[in-house]
C-alpha cells in the first residue's frame, strides 16, 4: 500500500514568529522491549543476544539483568493510565523480535503476539498514537548463531519479520521505525565488542554487516508497505552525533555542519575507543541520497566490493521522516582552514548524572542540519536526562533538574521550528526508569519513578511539567 503523505510525512511551512508547537505535534515518550518488558521467555518467547549476554559474569556493574525490569509485560495497563495522566498523544515502543518469532523466523509465537495486539488496541482506544520500532537491539540469538547481520540472508530475515508485524498491526498502527540506532548498535556490538554480540570484526565483515543492516532496512520499508492495510509512514531513528557551532558566525556554522556529517572515528563513552561506524552520513547518505559518502569510501574501501547497484535502490527506499535520538553534542568553532575544532565549554555547562553535558542547542542545530541535507521532516525519537531520583518524605519525586532540562531543550527545539524546520514530534526518553543496558538500573531517565523491588510507580514532578508543556502546546516554556 502506498504510504501517506499527510501529517507527519509532509514538509510544511511554519510561522517564523510562532511560540506554540503545532496542534498536530506528537508529544510522546519512548521505551524499548528489552529495557522494560521483563520475562523475555514468558509464553513461549525466545532468547535475544542480550538475554544470553546477561547470563555471563560481570555483564553489568552489579550483576543485574532484564528478567523483571519494569515488568511491563504484566503492568502495561496501569502504565497506560499514567501515560494518560501525563497527557501523551503518542507512545514509541519496540517489539521483541524473539518474543513473536522465537527462532527469529518461521514459527510465530501467538501468545507473544497477543501482548502487542492488546497494547496497540488499548493505545488506540486511549487516543495515544502508537509508534512501533521494529528492532531495538534485541536480535534473536537463534539468528546470531547463524552469523547474524553478516549472514547474506539477514536482510530477508528482517524483511520477513517486518512484513509479519505490518500484516498483523497496520490496521491500527500508522507510524513505523525500522531499526533503532544502527550506527550505535553496529559500532558497539561488531566493531568495538562492547555490547552483544561482542564482536570485533575485520574491515570487510564489518562493512558487509553494515551493508546488510542497511539493505535489511530498505527491504523492511518495502515489506511494511506491501503488507500495510492502510497508508503508513516509515522512518529510521539514528543516534546523536552532531556538532553545535560555538557562535552564529557563518564560518562556525559551516564547520559544525561539516563535522556533523564527516565519516571519522569518534567516541561516546570515556575509555572506549572510537568507531567510524558511529558516523551519521555513513548510514543516512545511503538511505536518503542513495550513495556512500566519499570520505567513508576512502576509510572503508571494502564498501566498493560489497555494495551492488540494486542494493542502493533498495536501501534508498523513500522515507516519510527522519528520526533522530539527540541528547548532547560537541561545540566546535572554525579553525584557520575552516575545519571544526573543539570550542571550550561554557562556564555554565552542566553535567548530567550519566556524565553527559547538557547542551540544549543540539535540539536546534541537529534538526536544522538534518533537514538541510536530507530535506525530510524530523522527529525527535529520543531525548532525555538521567538524574539521581529518589522519593522524599512526602512520597513524591521532586526532580527539578529534569523539569528544567525539558524547559531548555524544548525551547531550543521550538527555535528550530521558528527557523522553518518541520519538526513534527518529540519523544522523551524514557517513560519509565528502566534497565539501562550495561549500566543496569543505576541511570534513571524516566518521567515515572519505578521501585524495582516492589514495582511501585510514582509520577515525578517532571511528568507534571511535561503535562503543562503539552497542554499549552509549549506556550509555558
Amino acid at each position: 500500500m502506498r504510504r501517506s503523505l499527510s501529517a507527519l510525512g509532509q514538509t510544511v511551512a511554519h510561522d517564523q514568529t510562532a511560540t506554540r508547537f503545532p496542534s498536530s505535534f506528537f508529544w510522546g515518550a519512548a521505551t524499548s522491549a528489552l529495557q522494560v518488558e521483563g520475562v523475555p521467555s514468558a509464553d513461549g518467547g525466545g532468547e535475544s543476544i542480550w538475554d544470553v549476554y546477561l547470563r555471563t559474569p560481570n555483564a553489568t556493574k552489579d550483576g543485574s539483568n532484564n528478567l523483571v525490569a519494569c515488568d511491563e509485560y504484566h503492568r502495561w495497563r496501569d502504565d497506560l493510565k499514567l501515560m494518560q495522566q501525563i497527557g501523551l498523544n503518542a507512545y514509541r515502543f519496540s517489539i521483541s523480535w524473539s518474543r513473536v518469532l522465537p527462532d527469529g523466523k518461521g514459527r510465530v509465537n501467538a501468545r507473544g503476539f497477543d501482548y502487542y495486539d492488546q497494547l496497540v488496541d488499548a493505545l488506540v482506544g486511549a487516543r495515544i498514537t502508537p509508534f512501533i520500532t521494529v528492532y531495538h537491539g534485541e536480535y534473536p540469538e537463534a539468528l546470531q548463531k547463524q552469523g547474524g547481520w553478516v549472514n547474506p540472508d539477514s536482510p530477508a530475515w528482517f524483511a520477513d519479520y517486518s512484513h509479519l508485524l505490518s500484516s498483523r498491526l497496520s490496521d491500527r498502527v500508522d507510524h513505523w521505525l525500522t531499526h533503532n540506532e544502527p550506527n550505535l548498535t553496529w559500532a558497539f556490538g561488531a566493531d568495538l565488542g562492547f555490547t552483544p554480540p561482542n564482536q570485533k570484526l575485520s574491515g570487510f565483515d564489518l562493512v558487509r554487516g553494515a551493508n546488510n543492516i542497511l539493505l535489511g532496512h530498505g527491504m523492511a520499508v518495502q515489506a511494511l508497505c506491501v503488507a500495510a492495510k492502510r497508508p503508513i509512514q516509515v522512518g529510521l531513528p539514528l543516534a546523536r552525533f552532531f556538532s553545535i557551532p560555538a557562535s552564529n558566525d557563518q564560518t562556525d556554522i559551516d564547520a559544525a555542519r561539516k563535522a556533523s556529517f564527516e565519516v571519522k572515528k569518534q567516541g561516546l563513552i570515556p575509555g572506549i575507543p572510537g568507531s567510524a561506524m558511529l558516523s551519521n552520513s555513513w548510514w543516512l547518505d545511503l538511505i536518503f541520497l542513495g550513495k556512500y559518502p566519499e570520505d567513508g569510501m576512502h576509510l572503508y574501501p571494502e564498501a566498493a566490493q560489497v555494495i551492488r547497484r540494486e542494493d542502493l535502490e533498495t536501501i534508498s527506499q523513500p522515507l516519510d521522516f527522519c528520526g533522530v535520538n539527540l541528547y548532547a553534542g560537541v561545540t566546535v568553532k572554525a579553525g584557520a582552514d575552516g575545519s571544526a575544532m573543539p570550542a571550550p565549554p561554557s562556564s555554565g555547562t552542566k553535567m548530567t548524572h550519566s556524565g553527559w553535558p547538557e547542551t540544549p542547542d543540539i535540539l536546534s542545530w541537529g534538526p536544522k542540519f538534518l533537514f538541510e541535507r536530507y530535506k525530510k521532516p524530523v522527529v525527535i525519537t529520543e531525548n532525555g536526562v538521567s538524574c539521581d531520583d529518589k522519593p522524599t518524605a512526602d512520597g513524591k519525586v521532586h526532580d527539578s533538574e529534569r523539569s528544567a532540562y525539558l524547559d531548555v531543550y524544548l525551547k531550543s527545539l521550538s527555535r528550530a521550528l521558528r527557523d522553518g524546520v518541520p519538526v513534527n514530534g518529540y519523544f522523551y526518553w524514557s517513560l519509565l526508569d528502566n534497565f539501562k543496558w550495561k549500566e543496569e538500573y543505576g541511570q534513571r531517565f524516566g518521567l515515572i519513578y519505578v521501585d524495582f523491588t516492589t514495582q511501585k510507580r510514582i509520577l515525578k514532578d517532571s511528568a507534571t511539567r511535561y503535562r503543562e508543556i503539552i497542554r499549552s502546546h509549549g506556550e509555558v516554556l
